[in-house]
């Protein structure tokens, strides 16, 4: 399987609920929801909410959370591969706020960025 990076830098190919998508495995799926529902309080989180096929396309599943997203709505606009392309890469505070709060998304556009 090809290496998907969402705009946020999120590696969507290594995923659970991606992987779980592609794989229609539904027990995996039914068992995101519950972490979802668990340990995020997404009282309606099931197995159909969480299938996902990357953020990238207009087509296919989407988590809910993509509808909402800044970073994919900026980078849908923009008509970038993902943020690692933007000219605005460096000093953008919607990517900067987001990637406080996960770990090695940083890393992964940083290094598209220095490969392209």
């Amino acid at each position: 399987m090809d290496r998907i990076v969402a705009y946020c830098g999120l590696v969507c190919s290594a995923c659970r609920g991606y992987i779980a998508t592609q794989a229609n495995d539904l027990v995996a799926l039914e068992a995101l929801a519950a972490e979802a529902r668990e340990q995020f309080g997404v009282a309606d989180a099931n197995a159909e909410s969480v299938r996902c096929d990357g953020c990238l396309g207009e087509e296919g599943h989407k988590i809910a959370y993509c509808a909402e997203c800044e970073v994919r709505a900026c980078g849908v606009e923009r008509g970038v591969a993902n943020c690692a392309y933007c000219d605005d890469y460096e000093g953008c505070g919607t990517l900067a706020g987001f990637l406080e709060h996960v770990t090695g998304a940083r890393e992964t556009l940083d290094a598209i960025r220095s490969a392209r």
